[in-house]
């Protein structure tokens, strides 16, 4: 039986019509899972983007990140299917927290000395231990940021073999380079390595709501609602990581993408009141192009 959807005699269509069709079969295939905006598709191409120029620069300084990120992007990202899900869920809970309007400017970017000064407060100003867990959170939210203040992922925020799996895709790209270069080719096994150590020991952002989680107790339901109010998303999808033991970017896509009648029961967890759901209710109603869970589909 021939491959072509066209009758004999017939003319295929352009390359262009060709395209369009295929997007029409995928959609009539899944109706409801909706279609990336333009918005949704810059977002998540240029989180992509950024965590391959931080890990690039991690194995070998000496990588043209431009020339490394063309390349995969004509060729296609040899990690797609690895980093979709994540970056989606990353650029998502930017949309989200930017229609809010909460946030009338992009969190600083901190230097380590900076880090370590706010992780260790003045004598005269001591921070009890749930401050200390909440700050930082926070610091580790505001790594999720370029110096312009675009959305990106932390290395510290992989898990182990999505990192892994990245940087041996880069360390292939870089070995095709400087393959008649010996030493060099030689020197990116033991980059591999040293980088791998050095990303293990790192505290993302699930680390430190999980250890925030972890000290809050009884006073969990109340920091919660407090961070529902503030529109605080990552701190709320952070709890809700913890108390679901989850990981962070498939809690946000989980919330992001739940029916309204179902959050309560989602965040039962966090014993929140209905009246403290409110916010978040509304907040996740205006925000556009959402794209919200089929209530058919099976978890």
């Amino acid at each position: 039986m021939s491959d072509s959807v066209f009758s004999p005699g017939i003319d295929p269509p352009s390359p262009t019509l060709s395209s369009r069709l295929r997007e029409l079969a995928s959609y009539l295939a899944a109706p409801a899972a909706g279609r990336l905006t333009e918005e949704q598709r810059a977002l998540s191409l240029g989180v992509a983007r950024r965590l391959v120029v931080d890990v690039a620069a991690r194995l070998d300084p000496r990588i043209d990140p431009g020339l490394l990120w063309n390349e995969w992007l004509r060729g296609g990202l040899p990690c797609a299917a690895r980093l979709a899900g994540i970056c989606f869920a990353r650029a998502e809970e930017h949309r989200w927290r930017e229609q809010s309007g909460q946030r009338t400017s992009p969190p600083p970017v901190l230097s380590e000395p900076e880090v370590a000064h706010a992780e260790t407060p003045a004598v005269s100003e001591p921070l009890s231990d749930v401050d200390r867990a909440y700050l930082a959170l926070q610091i580790a939210d505001r790594r999720r940021f370029d110096a312009l203040g675009n959305p990106a992922l932390a290395v510290a925020d992989l898990d182990g073999e999505t990192f892994r799996a990245l940087l041996l895709d880069v360390a292939a790209w870089r070995l095709a380079e400087v393959s008649g270069d010996k030493r060099r080719a030689a020197e990116l096994g033991d980059a591999v390595r040293v980088a791998i150590e050095r990303q293990a020991g790192e505290i993302g952002i699930a680390h430190a709501g999980h250890a925030y989680y972890e000290i809050l107790g009884a006073a969990l339901p109340g920091a919660a609602a407090a961070a529902i109010a503030r529109h605080n998303w990552p701190t709320l999808i952070a709890l809700a990581a913890s108390a679901h033991r989850r990981a962070y970017d498939d809690m946000a896509l989980t919330l992001l993408t739940a029916e309204t009648a179902t959050l309560p029961s989602l965040l039962a967890s966090l014993r929140l009141d209905h009246a403290a759901l409110a916010p978040l209710e509304a907040s996740l109603a205006m925000l556009p192009a959402r794209a919200v869970a089929d209530a058919s589909s099976d978890e």
